[in-house]
């Protein structure tokens, strides 16, 4: 089961009562930038641009940008993915309710069988840290509270291989966009610690991991920028834009041109 299906889950992760001001404060500087990305890259392709929101969630993005003539003109096409029902019926909703079926689609699916899509997209993007919630294939969960602790994150071979096939997905001149990152240090740490208490999780993770993890089963991973370029090692390094989106370290967003 995906861990948005879980509903008290699903329902406080999307709930501003329960979303620290941090959180709120990063999803407002990263849809900033995102606007940007957008305008960007349709001025560059001089056409209207389809974009793959990986982790779509409840819909957030489209709804904050459907209203910018701006911006949703500058769209042609939107498909949402998501690995949790729940989250696929929330966004099924707010596009019925916002009027934007017409550009926006939905498709249940894994991350990991981003090759089964079979399209060519401008943007391919993952928002609100969703590029960080990517656990190493060798985890066991059936052990969650024994073996969070054994990675060391030196590579992530789930990360790795979704991060290659959205970048194979992309047109020539498309992105990969990562909105959101934490940035490895201690106090993006409790940070991420206090957030997912307040969500109603449970931290299991140790102050010297480079992740938080909960029993619950929910994993978010923190990185560095050295990091990212050994990661993202399927492009150019002059190709890897790396945004603060604070002055606070606390996040970053990625951008990776093909």
């Amino acid at each position: 089961m995906a861990i948005y299906d879980n509903d008290l889950i699903a329902n406080n992760s999307f709930d501003l009562n329960y979303i620290p001001k941090y959180l709120q404060h990063a999803q407002w500087a990263e849809l900033i930038e995102l606007k940007k990305a957008i305008v960007d890259i349709h001025l560059r392709l001089q056409r209207p641009i389809r974009i793959l929101d990986i982790g779509v969630g409840n819909a957030r993005i489209a709804m904050e940008i459907a209203d910018i003539n701006e911006i949703w003109g500058c769209i042609d096409y939107y498909l949402g993915i998501d690995n949790a029902q729940n989250c696929i019926d929330m966004a099924a909703e707010n596009i019925k309710k916002y009027g934007i079926g017409n550009k926006v689609k939905l498709q249940l699916i894994e991350a990991e069988k981003l090759d089964e899509i079979d399209d060519k997209f401008d943007i391919v993007m993952t928002n609100w840290f969703t590029g960080g919630n990517f656990y190493p294939f060798s985890f066991n969960s059936k052990e969650i509270e024994t073996n969070w602790h054994l990675f060391n994150l030196n590579t992530n071979d789930k990360f790795d291989m979704i991060m290659n096939k959205g970048f194979n997905l992309l047109n020539k001149n498309g992105e990969l966009i990562l909105g959101a990152l934490y940035k490895q240090n201690d106090a993006t740490r409790q940070k991420q610690e206090k957030s997912y208490l307040q969500m109603g999780m449970t931290i299991i993770t140790k102050p010297e991991d480079t992740y938080t993890a909960t029993k619950e089963g929910f994993w978010s991973q923190r990185f560095t920028k050295v990091q990212l370029y050994d990661y993202l090692h399927f492009a150019n390094k002059e190709n890897i834009e790396i945004i603060d989106l604070d002055n606070y370290d606390y996040a970053m967003q990625v951008r990776i041109k093909k």
